[in-house]
């Protein structure tokens, strides 16, 4: 049997990409917090995982990401073992001379997970924490444009929300789609001129024309199902969202 020495806590929530079955769920990390490179450097430095301190160990983690983008963007893939990267270029060409162009191409970095990250997955348990709270939640956005799914935005471009009654309903002043500046905390709300569809399940938006950056996307609705609820609620999505 397999030595656990992690945990994982997660919710279950309806499964709205399977239309034919009311009766599925869909598990979700109950994600404490995203840590950054200086965070995960100190705990590991704190805890003995690892034998320089946790400066001189981020300081060389900044210089081996900034080298592996640099790498990424001469076309080259990543294997590190815990993950593998690659560049892929998205959009379609209608012909053999066609060149590369930025408005109907774009270039996107894939990550997927390594042998050595897979063989930890044996180590972690999970824990069911029952049915989430009948709320509303983002389960996955995807960028049109690009294709990118829970990563990229590409501003003036169509962005697909699929979730669970994110329907974007009542009058209260703060109920709308938002784009939150991570760094500089600035909410940028989407116009409702700009709301292409407004399902329970799915919504659809024109991606404001926000400037370069990582952004945390929230949508506030009273919407339920069956009444308009007196306060909004507000449902945020847990990836990080970057404008390039």
């Amino acid at each position: 049997m397999a030595n656990i020495l992690h945990k994982i806590k997660a919710y279950l929530y309806d499964n709205t990409l399977t239309k034919d079955n009311p009766n599925d769920f869909i598990a979700r990390t109950a994600s404490e917090r995203s840590l950054s490179v200086k965070q995960i450097c100190e705990a590991a430095a704190s805890r003995g995982g690892a034998d320089v301190s946790a400066s001189a160990m981020e300081h060389a983690t900044e210089l081996f990401l900034k080298e592996m983008a640099y790498q990424l963007c001469d076309g080259f893939s990543i294997n590190t073992g815990y993950f593998t990267a690659s560049t892929t270029i998205r959009g379609v060409f209608d012909s053999p001379s066609e060149t590369f162009n930025k408005d109907k191409h774009s270039i996107i970095f894939q990550f997927n997970q390594g042998e050595k990250l897979r063989t930890e997955v044996q180590n972690i348990e999970v824990e069911i924490l029952g049915v989430a709270e009948a709320s509303s939640a983002i389960h996955q956005v995807t960028d049109v444009k690009s294709g990118s799914v829970n990563d990229l935005l590409t501003p003036d471009r169509n962005l697909k929300i699929v979730g669970s009654k994110i329907k974007v309903a009542g009058e209260d002043a703060s109920v709308g789609i938002f784009f939150v500046n991570m760094a500089t905390d600035v909410r940028i709300m989407v116009e409702e001129s700009d709301l292409v569809t407004n399902n329970p399940s799915e919504v659809i938006v024109v991606i404001p024309a926000l400037p370069a950056g990582a952004y945390r996307l929230e949508i506030a609705t009273q919407f339920t199902g069956s009444y308009l609820l007196k306060e909004p609620r507000t449902a945020v999505f847990e990836r990080e969202l970057t404008v390039q």
